[in-house]
């Protein structure tokens, strides 16, 4: 999309599902979460306590959220660089997160992997990887793993629409329809990889369809609404999980903020990231049916976000007083 463009309707290949009230109401604690951690990341990093580079999730939290919802307990969970999110959504403890994130040596892979290379394979999360489209490969020789292994497990491989292009992408679809293998492939498409729009960086633009050489059937999801995203989700694990083989799902979901911290992102206006605030925010769409439809009081909801921010800046506290690795950790987890 070029700047200044307006932007183009987002649709979803079906209609959302209806959810419970708990559902609605977990869905926006673990989005609110999500965001206020990210926006507390963003502060640390504005304050160099962040090094490197440091990707946010901000207005993605509805794919990461509702794909969480339609997966079982020993399922995997394979990302890029853009990972923080899936490791609040797995549940782990936001104060290691932040720890990780400025290289303390309590973090979850002990300082050492930073923003990027966050691990925690006992609860099924294999790593956000920094080189772009490396984990579908590895995403998909875990899927491989599973049906070897006939363990009735499903692994979530996530990349974005950058990624979507890389070659190693579609030896691993290849590979996976040979064997028919028990992997989802979640296309994040923000519509922007760093420095340009899809249409720019893409021949074709509908993602959905990337496998279709290959016989992998895709759907366009709106992932901007938690419902649809845990909807098709569900549709896609227990297709996968029944033995039918790889899926692909293009969540269209969109990142206020740019690539990374280091992106000024003048390749959209901000009037374009003003409207996708104001019309189709994921958090504002969940906080409408809780009003509205399920009639909670605004009380409760203005309560979640502030224990979520109380969250988020006790575990900026946590990480800022840790201690960073000792020197010794120079010489350990090296393999050559």
């Amino acid at each position: 999309m070029d700047k200044g463009k307006p932007m183009k309707s987002q649709t979803t290949k079906a209609a959302p599902s209806t959810f419970t009230r708990e559902e609605d109401l977990r869905a926006y604690e673990q989005m609110v979460l999500i965001r206020r951690f990210e926006e507390r990341a963003g502060q640390l990093y504005g304050e160099g306590l962040i090094a490197g580079f440091c990707h946010l999730y901000i207005g993605q939290e509805a794919v990461v959220v509702g794909m969480q919802m339609a997966i079982e307990e020993g399922d995997q969970v394979i990302t890029g660089y853009r990972d923080h999110g899936h490791m609040l959504a797995l549940g782990v403890d936001p104060d290691i997160v932040m720890a990780e994130l400025t290289g303390r040596a309590s973090g979850i892979s002990r300082g050492k992997g930073g923003s990027m290379h966050m691990f925690s394979p006992e609860l099924g999360f294999y790593g956000g990887h920094g080189i772009v489209g490396a984990q579908v490969s590895i995403g998909t020789g875990l899927a491989f793993a599973n049906k070897y292994k006939e363990n009735d497990r499903v692994c979530l491989t996530y990349f974005g629409d950058g990624a979507s292009n890389q070659g190693q992408v579609y030896e691993s679809f290849n590979m996976a329809k040979i064997w028919n293998l028990p992997v989802v492939y979640v296309i994040e498409n923000n519509r922007y990889g760093m420095g340009t729009s899809i249409e720019r960086a893409s021949a074709t633009i509908d993602l959905s369809k990337r496998g279709a050489s290959f016989n992998i059937p895709g759907e366009q999801v709106d992932a901007m609404d938690v419902r649809a995203v845990r909807e098709a989700g569900q549709r896609a694990v227990d297709r996968a999980r029944a033995g039918e083989g790889p899926y692909i799902l293009e969540m269209l979901t969109y990142r206020y903020r740019g690539h990374s911290m280091s992106d000024p992102a003048k390749y959209r206006s901000r009037e374009e990231v003003q409207q996708m605030k104001m019309q189709n925010d994921p958090i504002d769409r969940v906080m409408g049916r809780l009003l509205n439809d399920w009639k909670l009081p605004a009380d409760e909801l203005k309560e979640i976000d502030r224990r979520m921010k109380e969250v988020a800046i006790k575990a900026a506290q946590f990480a800022t007083i840790s201690p960073e690795p000792d020197l010794s950790e120079l010489y350990t987890d090296v393999y050559a």
